[in-house]
């Protein structure tokens, strides 16, 4: 397992460099967004996935693992806004919003194991496919729960939902970027 969690962190590093990178250009403008649009945003990523497996051509210059990334920093996000609420302007500094960015993170990893453990990694035989329906799953979950106010009777709340798909997202991009070790 340690293994995994070493693959985990270099996912990360790569989804972390790409919203440092960003933020560098944007600031963190998404500040501004609430946690339905964040929700909307994941919907768009992940169709966008879904719509690149099944025509199995884009007629734009971009593969999946783009979008994958995009879903990792976009439910991070997500949990940051949950927690912090949104804001109607950008209120938050670069080094503020990436010690966020940074703590959720390391709470997905820990969900992540925690997970893997109980599940004896069976991440590791699913189709990258499965992953997409299942974030796709977790999105309309999430919607269904916004459309109640966040109210729910048994289920987890919107924050476990946004995890869940950050995870299902690194692990697609550990089968896709780090072929060579996707089945060890």
């Amino acid at each position: 397992m340690s293994k995994t969690a070493g693959q985990f962190d270099a996912v990360i590093a790569k989804c972390k460099d790409l919203f440092v990178k960003k933020m560098q250009d944007y600031g963190p403008s998404w500040r501004i967004l609430r946690p339905e649009s964040l929700t909307d945003q994941l919907f768009i990523k992940a169709s966008r996935i879904r719509s690149l497996e099944v025509k199995k051509e884009a007629k734009v210059d971009e593969g999946v693992v783009p979008e994958f990334m995009g879903i990792v920093n976009y439910g991070l996000m997500g949990v940051i806004q949950l927690r912090e609420g949104y804001s109607e302007t950008v209120d938050m500094d670069k080094q503020r919003a990436l010690e966020l960015y940074e703590q959720c993170a390391e709470e997905a990893k820990q969900l992540m194991l925690a997970k893997n453990h109980d599940y004896d990694e069976a991440w590791r035989k699913m189709r990258v496919s499965s992953y997409t329906d299942l974030i796709l799953m977790k999105i309309n979950r999430t919607k269904e729960i916004e459309d109640h106010h966040g109210a729910t009777l048994v289920s987890e709340g919107i924050d476990a939902n946004y995890l869940d798909m950050v995870n299902y997202a690194i692990f697609a991009l550990i089968r896709l970027t780090l072929p060579n070790e996707q089945n060890d």
